[in-house]
């Protein structure tokens, strides 16, 4: 399986879904758009991986290249191939389908609850509830014929499905105590104390071991529903 990741700052990576790539021998290629915005023909990948960054999706002007991420997006879409876009992934894609993206009423940073929506068996089924790892500051409307799977009491649109190929996920299941802690290092500015949403750096890195074999047993199985989308012949 040929995976294509986009990847806007340094210190937002795959987390654990490296773990489930290299088990899967999947040949990774990467557009690091904070050093060189080379993209791919989607004829050269079978899954796309949109990861998360501290930028919003209107900084044009700031970041030229995020024009050129959203038509590779809307081209990757309209080339029915699977994505998985998560926080700034996600707000990409549902701009790219026609859904505002706008500053929530609170940021939510750390770790709170997602609670599942009632969904069928064609879309993906999260737990109940999960505990999980959050650092956004805003959120995007439902697009156009999307199914939402998940909420928190902060934001309502924590993740969608769009057909049976493209999954949005607002929160992070990749989240690593080594990439919190770069967020932390990197992102502490937002960190603003006495915030009912925003948990203080102590809280964030005192999360237990199962907090995280959760959330990576979560993203493995949104990967692997993703997976099912992929020609059998490059599996």
């Amino acid at each position: 399986m040929r995976v294509h990741v986009l990847q806007h700052v340094a210190f937002e990576g795959l987390g654990s879904m490296e773990t489930w790539l290299e088990d899967r021998k999947a040949r990774v290629s990467w557009t690091h758009f904070y050093e060189n915005s080379a993209l791919p023909a989607t004829t050269e990948f079978d899954l796309l991986i949109i990861l998360g960054g501290p930028m919003s999706i209107h900084d044009e002007a700031t970041y030229p290249w995020l024009s050129a991420e959203k038509r590779f997006i809307g081209e990757t879409i309209a080339a029915d191939l699977p994505i998985l876009g998560i926080c700034l992934g996600a707000q990409l894609v549902a701009n790219v389908c026609g859904a505002q993206v706008v500053p929530g009423k609170q940021k939510e940073i750390g770790w709170f609850p997602v609670y599942a929506e009632v969904s069928d068996a064609d879309h993906f089924q999260f737990p109940r509830q999960i505990q999980a790892f959050h650092w956004h500051g805003e959120t995007f409307d439902l697009p156009s014929g999307a199914t939402r799977l998940a909420h928190s009491a902060a934001c309502e649109n924590q993740a969608f499905q769009i057909g049976n190929q493209i999954i949005g996920l607002q929160f992070h299941l990749e989240s690593t105590a080594f990439s919190i802690d770069a967020l932390i290092r990197h992102c502490a500015d937002e960190i603003i104390p006495d915030q009912p949403t925003i948990q203080s750096v102590e809280q964030m890195l005192d999360a237990p071991s199962d907090a995280y074999e959760q959330i990576h047993a979560q993203v493995q199985r949104v990967l692997d529903f993703l997976s099912t989308q992929v020609p059998q012949k490059v599996l």
